[in-house]
């Protein structure tokens, strides 16, 4: 199982650089970088609550679920 985030297909969409998010969101760049190269494994539901609102998106245009196949 695999969850992929799609934060950079967002920041591209609405023209927007990633530090330029952080500190709308008042989150660490390092942190948001890590989200947004899926480097982490938990996420505040408050965090993606204030990336929606700024965004203006829901939680599911951010996280995709993907199943990865068994070998």
């Amino acid at each position: 199982m695999a969850i992929i985030t799609r934060l950079d297909r967002l920041l591209a969409d609405r023209k927007m650089q990633l530090s330029e998010l952080a500190d709308k969101v008042d989150i660490s760049l390092a942190n948001l970088s890590n989200l947004k190269t899926g480097k982490v494994r938990a996420i505040r539901f408050s965090t993606l609550e204030k990336i929606c609102e700024i965004l203006e998106c829901q939680p599911g245009d951010i996280l995709e679920y993907s199943k990865e196949d068994d070998k």
